[in-house]
């Protein structure tokens, strides 16, 4: 889309938001975040559509452009001059008639990827839940502020912007996050695994099809105020996905659900695409596809899980991670230093991911073990030339990587990539 053009329908949309948030008044609840908004959006979603009238935001819609098409309920047209203008007209719709069906409650991620994103997206919308999944020490988007602990006052905007009778739903184990408790005159619902925080989960473990040593999902106890029920997921890995539940299970808490119908809806909740999905590879492999995105602290949970799932071989294709400015070359270093002892294989993506080799190899990795591609077509091609039956692959990059074009190459079934795969529409597909 032209820039000159982008800015007019950003203009005429972000009015039309306006107008339907005056006429319709559906309470928001905000996510926001550094990692974890999607999955975090999916549980909420998954919960509260159980017994209410609810719409969530599609992809990672969180920008000026993303937010109104939300509240329209359209998908984005992209380069499309009549599918933009049919958006425009949806809106005016919504406005001067009245639609009996528009939703009682909207989940919208909210995004910042400069300082005032996420002050301005509060400031018109007012929701009355704000959810704060995670920031961590190195947080992404962090190249466009002066550092983490300017996004971090930028994420905590929406906090601040929370009416008294409003929520405040923060991940209790993130300090960050859990500092935010003071900057809020909302009530506070805290979650995590810590013993002392009002929604925790305990006994978090893996579950395995009868009979076979393939996993399936994971289960964990859910604690508060002194009820405790299971959970069951399933399809979903690793320990970051109970913090999406928890998120999930304190919206639900606060609009007067018990835990038991909670448990039952997070029973149908599914992780999306590209974030640490199996799926089934060629070769009589298993591929855990974390391709939707990088930034440090999801890329440590990525390892964690690669670790805690079993597999005769551990193979890690790891692209750059972007937008982390000044902390590049450390962060990928820290990635190097956490394989050591889970990745028996290394492929590298992108120039930035060669300090994860370079860790490595300095610290004894054998270099027959180790390769450095430049794009995920190469890794793809590499990757297939070595991979062997019970072989567990962790495929993992940010956005620009494309890195889900490596999972591409060796899946077992890519006549079910629009199916399984992130970035699938012809957009993306039509990009190099």
């Amino acid at each position: 889309m032209k820039p000159f053009f982008k800015y007019i329908i950003i203009g005429i949309l972000g009015l039309e938001a306006r107008l339907i948030i005056k006429k319709y008044k559906p309470e928001i609840i905000a996510i926001t975040g550094s990692v974890g908004k999607t999955s975090a959006k999916e549980a909420i979603y998954a919960v509260l559509s159980q017994k209410f009238s609810v719409r969530k935001s599609e992809k990672s819609y969180n920008s000026e452009l993303g937010v109104p098409l939300t509240l329209i309920g359209e998908l984005n047209p992209w380069y499309s001059a009549s599918g933009w203008m049919k958006v425009i007209f949806k809106g005016l719709g919504l406005i001067f008639k009245n639609d009996r069906l528009y939703p009682k409650k909207i989940i919208i991620e909210f995004g910042a990827d400069r300082p005032g994103d996420i002050a301005n997206l509060a400031g018109f919308l007012k929701p009355s839940i704000g959810v704060v999944t995670a920031i961590g020490e190195i947080p992404v988007h962090v190249e466009f502020f002066s550092g983490p602990e300017e996004l971090a006052k930028e994420k905590a905007k929406l906090i601040e912007g929370l009416m008294s009778s409003g929520w405040a739903v923060l991940n209790g184990d993130d300090y960050v996050v859990l500092d935010m408790a003071s900057k809020t005159r909302a009530n506070i619902l805290t979650y995590g695994l810590g013993a002392d925080l009002k929604l925790r989960a305990s006994e978090y473990v893996l579950m395995y099809r009868d009979g076979l040593n393939i996993p399936e999902g994971i289960t964990f106890k859910m604690d508060y105020e002194g009820s405790s029920v299971p959970v069951r997921i399933f399809n979903t890995f690793g320990k970051h996905n109970v913090y999406s539940a928890l998120g999930g299970a304190a919206c639900g808490i606060i609009n007067g659900m018990n835990l038991v119908e909670i448990a039952e809806a997070l029973g149908k909740y599914q992780s999306p695409p590209g974030r640490l999905k199996l799926i089934e590879g060629e070769k009589g492999t298993w591929i855990l596809d974390d391709t939707y995105n990088a930034a440090p602290q999801a890329m440590h949970a990525a390892i964690d899980t690669l670790r805690d799932l079993p597999a005769k071989r551990k193979i890690a294709v790891i692209g750059d991670m972007l937008e982390i400015g000044k902390f590049t070359i450390q962060s990928h270093q820290k990635v190097g230093d956490q394989l050591k002892g889970v990745a028996d294989f290394l492929i590298t993506v992108g120039p930035r991911a060669k300090f994860i080799a370079r860790e490595l190899l300095d610290h004894g990795f054998g270099e027959k073990n180790v390769i450095s591609v430049s794009d995920s077509y190469e890794a793809g091609k590499e990757l297939e030339s070595i991979i062997e039956p019970e072989d567990l692959i962790l495929v993992k990059g940010s956005q620009a990587m494309r890195m889900e074009r490596v999972v591409e190459e060796i899946m077992a079934h890519p006549e079910k990539k629009s199916e399984l795969l992130v970035r699938q529409e012809p957009e993306w597909l039509n990009k190099t």
